[in-house]
């Protein structure tokens, strides 16, 4: 499937996130570790009032076992 063929679920809120990350590059530029992004993006995500949560661990299973490793997502948005 091409990427113009796309939909996208939740395109308002992909777009309004797309918009802060841009932002936030547009700011700081490049060269920083993660972590910096990551407190700038934490900054513009309670600015616009965007529930969100930071350093989410979840849990991952391989052939119907959790694994005792989780995944941690850096953000989960609304």
């Amino acid at each position: 499937m091409k990427a113009s063929n796309l939909k996208l679920i939740y395109e308002e809120l992909t777009y309004k996130i797309i918009g802060i990350a841009m932002k936030i590059h547009k700011e700081l530029g490049p060269g920083f570790l993660e972590a910096v992004y990551e407190e700038a993006m934490i900054i513009e995500l309670e600015k616009e009032g965007l529930p969100f949560q930071n350093q989410v661990p979840i849990e991952i299973e391989y052939r119907g076992k959790k694994l005792k490793k989780k995944y941690r997502a850096d953000f989960v948005i609304d």
